[in-house]
């Protein structure tokens, strides 16, 4: 069960890294690939938005796993610290994960919902979008230090 743990947080950090490295990069910017932009910023947003929809749920799912597996899982002979330490950066995660889907992803696909002009050049939607950007950021951190944490506590229980 730990190495389906540690599979499926190296899974979500992998798609992380590539949604904010690979696809973003090349839906708000296609015209770097193909000349002339057959978009407008704002339906690359919608097309971002619709792919972030999709990654919630395994975020979800996994930040709600790595949560139980901390607070269920095989007990070993780890330190009180470090039992601790994965504990909360697990309930960080879940708590940041829980803020990215059901309040910035609501916000924006509420502010798409009323057009362009709530969008684009909005400074309320410009502030809640690098917000998301940053608790993005943070539970990136969070997911990897839980990973290392884990990996180190599965080899000190072998």
């Amino acid at each position: 069960m730990k190495n389906v743990y540690l599979f499926l947080l190296a899974g979500l950090i992998g798609v992380e890294l590539a949604l904010g490295v690979f696809v973003a990069p090349a839906i708000f910017y296609p015209q770097r690939y193909m000349g002339e932009s057959p978009l407008t910023h704002f339906e690359s947003g919608v097309i971002m938005t619709q792919i972030f929809i999709k990654y919630n749920y395994a975020l979800l799912f996994v930040s709600a796993f790595a949560l139980l597996f901390e607070l269920f899982g095989p007990k070993g002979k780890t330190s009180f610290y470090i039992k601790i330490s994965s504990f909360a950066l697990a309930f960080i995660n879940l708590a940041l994960a829980l803020a990215f889907v059901f309040y910035f992803t609501d916000f924006i696909i509420a502010a798409q919902a009323m057009g362009e002009e709530m969008t684009m050049g909005n400074a309320e939607f410009d502030a809640m979008h690098k917000a998301s950007e940053y608790v993005m950021k943070l539970m990136l951190m969070a997911q990897t230090l839980l990973f290392f944490i884990s990996a180190i506590k599965s080899k000190s229980q072998a």
